[in-house]
Parts: C-alpha cells; structure tokens; sequence
C-alpha cells in the first residue's frame, strides 16, 4: 500500500527533530473533527514508496527522522516491510496511531523498529464510539496499546484534540 501523502519537512511533528511526515490512506475512524481527514479518505493520489526512499535518501544528512502517521498507519498491511527499509537508512521512527492494532504496535516496539510513539486518545471511554464512529471500536485493544507503550522504554506521548461538541471537563477528567 502507498502513502497518500508527505510533508518534506517538518519541525513540529518529532520533538527536537527534522522530519518528514508520510501520511498513509487508511484509517478505521470517522474522527469529524481530523485534521488530516481530506487528504486520507479522499485523496485519489498516491506517493510510491519507491519516491519516498528516493527522497530521503537525498535527505540524508538533514532529516534526522521519519513520522508514519495516517490515517491509521498500522492498518497498512505492509507497515513493518516499509519501516524496516526507512530505519536501514538511519533515519529515526515515529510512529502516530489510535491505538487499535496493539499486536503490530508492540512487534514494531520489540524489533526496535521505532523510537517514538504518538498514540491519539479520542475521548473517554464512555464517549469513545461517539468520537470515532467506529462501529467495530475495540476499547480493550486500545487499553493494551496504552499499557504497552507505557511499559516499551521507548519514547511516547498520549494526546488529545479537545472539540466542544465532544468533550467536556468530566470526559477530560475521565480520560
């Protein structure tokens, strides 16, 4: 599966790091409030991965690393195979995801195939399904993608975007 998508560079996605950021096509939420909505679910384009490596590797040496985000990046099922390729190039990983695939998050972790980790936590768990229409929602494969993450050694973040419509200071507090 190609990526839909690439920021060339970028100085916010990977604290203290220049990176790239490849966006990937799939996602399994509905999130109206996702900022990267229109170019994952409607982009009819793709980005070859061989582009991609074509282009950082004339990045060598000014990119320190590369953030997978989506979408739902751990729905590509060839996600490993292309992280391995990146990180043989030297570049560091990160990886964003919601959490939903905790066996492949915690493979990549163990093989040491990324160094970071940004998981998206939607909401409270209460007001997770409203958040995501995901009519499929695995609230136990998110809770195992958290306690991993917080017991890998590896860098991570768990963050939030707040909208008024789906949040409010009891989700927050439950959260």
């Amino acid at each position: 599966m190609d990526f839909v998508g690439i920021d060339k560079l970028s100085l916010l996605d990977y604290e203290d790091k220049i990176s790239c950021v490849l966006f990937s096509k799939t996602c399994n939420f509905r999130c109206p409030f996702c900022h990267n909505g229109l170019t994952v679910l409607e982009s009819e384009e793709s980005i070859s991965f061989d582009e991609i490596i074509t282009y950082l590797k004339s990045r060598k040496g000014v990119l320190d690393a590369v953030v997978v985000s989506g979408g739902e990046p751990t729905l590509m099922p060839d996600l490993k195979e292309k992280i391995e390729v990146i990180k043989k190039l030297g570049f560091l990983v990160k990886l964003d995801t919601n959490g939903t695939n905790p066996l492949l998050l915690k493979e990549l972790i163990d093989e040491k195939l990324i160094d970071y980790v940004a998981m998206d936590i939607k909401n409270s768990e209460e007001k997770y399904l409203v958040t995501t229409d995901c009519k499929c929602l695995n609230m136990d494969a998110i809770k195992q993608s958290i306690s991993i993450i917080m017991n890998s050694g590896i860098d991570y973040e768990f963050r939030t975007t707040l909208v008024k419509e789906f949040h409010d200071e009891q989700s927050i507090k439950n959260m």
